[in-house]
């Protein structure tokens, strides 16, 4: 049995420049989005493994004798995260009911769930009673590393359970942060999470929803930088269904087919992925006015680039539009081709204008938040510390 409950919450993530180029290996920035997905999990009925995930109308319950019979036959240690194996997998598939080549988020949760639980504890062979409860400020499939924050949250809560990372009591009202080393487990572990959903993922989404921040991500290689400005934005969802692999295939085509006009484009992206990280890293130390302005600047001629590369779209331009009709300036994130837009808030921004353009984007029929880009990674909280709304979802269950 669990000794207590613990819950846990990390955040989405956006690439704020580098989309598209970095897979012609140029630089990316990623940053944390302060919209979070928060995980409780609590002693559950004896003899009983529950799990609860509203967002996504999931609400599944096993017994404990049948979960035994799926622990991996390997008892590696947790410092090694396994890697997920085609059979082990299928096994799982088959126990949940979750037919072979279902791609659902729905099937991929419980999968990535069943297999970081029966592998956390595959080692000491048992298996805890427990149940789990998860909500989400964040849509899912809208590339804003939803199911990441999902990987993460589960990976560091029940890490804690087993007592391979720390879990002490949090103070009324207050959250922790875990150390260094135990941070690195929760991203390995996150990280095979990652891979049963997504199957090769960059292991980009896993790190931010960890370390929180920024991080550069170049040629498979990711560096969270030192410090982070938290900076005030307006996320946009235009509710357009795109397809990542097709865009970026579009994107290799046009290249092939334009290469003297196509590459020196890509060239260009990646100065202003290095300038824009240059501008946080001056930012950290103090932010001014004039830094601001330079990342409008370079997020209008980012979003000019993405365009030249094919993978706009009206409910961008319409995006870009609005904001800009009140002196903000807008971007795509992530792959482009509708999906999700970025609009950078400044100091100076009236509280009107932000209302004023939120409702404008409300109108054009957009999903629109407030929220904040390089927010905290996974955190560790008391129940005193969530909003009324967060706690009392998570209550329901």
């Amino acid at each position: 049995m669990l000794a207590r409950e613990c819950i846990v919450s990390a955040p989405g993530k956006v690439i704020l420049h580098g989309e598209h180029a970095v897979v012609h290996g140029k630089v990316a920035l990623a940053v944390s989005l302060n919209l979070r997905t928060y995980l409780r999990i609590q002693p559950g009925a004896a003899g009983r493994v529950s799990i609860n995930m509203p967002n996504i109308d999931t609400f599944l319950s096993w017994d404990m004798s049948s979960l035994h019979a799926l622990l991996p036959a390997s008892r590696a240690g947790l410092q090694n995260a396994v890697e997920p194996d085609a059979a082990v997998v299928l096994k799982l598939r088959e126990y949940a009911g979750l037919g072979d080549g279902l791609e659902d988020t729905r099937s991929l949760a419980v999968l990535a769930f069943l297999y970081i639980y029966l592998s956390v504890f595959a080692e000491s062979r048992e298996l805890p009673s427990l149940t789990m409860a998860v909500w989400s400020e964040l849509p899912t499939g809208a590339g804003l590393g939803s199911s990441a924050a999902f990987s993460v949250c589960l990976s560091a809560a029940l890490l804690a359970s087993r007592g391979a990372i720390a879990c002490s009591a949090v103070e009324a009202g207050q959250t922790a942060r875990w150390s260094d080393e135990d941070l690195e487990l929760i991203n390995k572990w996150a990280f095979q999470g990652e891979k049963i959903i997504h199957g090769n993922p960059s292991g980009v989404d896993n790190a931010v929803g960890t370390w929180g921040g920024a991080l550069r991500y170049l040629s498979g290689k990711i560096k969270p930088l030192s410090s982070t400005p938290v900076l005030r934005i307006l996320l946009t969802n235009t509710r357009v269904p795109r397809s990542t692999k097709v865009l970026v295939a579009g994107v290799r085509d046009k290249i092939t087919k334009f290469p003297a006009i196509m590459n020196p484009v890509l060239e260009s992206i990646d100065p202003i992925s290095c300038e824009c990280e240059r501008i946080l890293m001056a930012m950290a130390r103090g932010p001014e006015i004039q830094h601001y302005r330079v990342l409008e600047e370079l997020i209008d001629i980012n979003q000019h680039h993405l365009n030249v590369m094919g993978v706009g779209h009206p409910s961008l331009d319409r995006l870009c539009q609005v904001s800009l009709a009140h002196g903000l300036h807008s971007k795509l994130t992530g792959a482009g081709g509708g999906g999700c837009g970025i609009t950078l808030l400044t100091p100076d921004t009236d509280s009107s204008v932000v209302e004023r353009s939120i409702q404008e984007l409300k109108d054009c029929g957009y999903d629109c938040w407030e929220t904040s880009i390089g927010a905290p990674g996974v955190l560790h909280h008391s129940p005193s510390s969530l909003t009324e709304d967060v706690l009392k979802i998570l209550n329901s269950y």
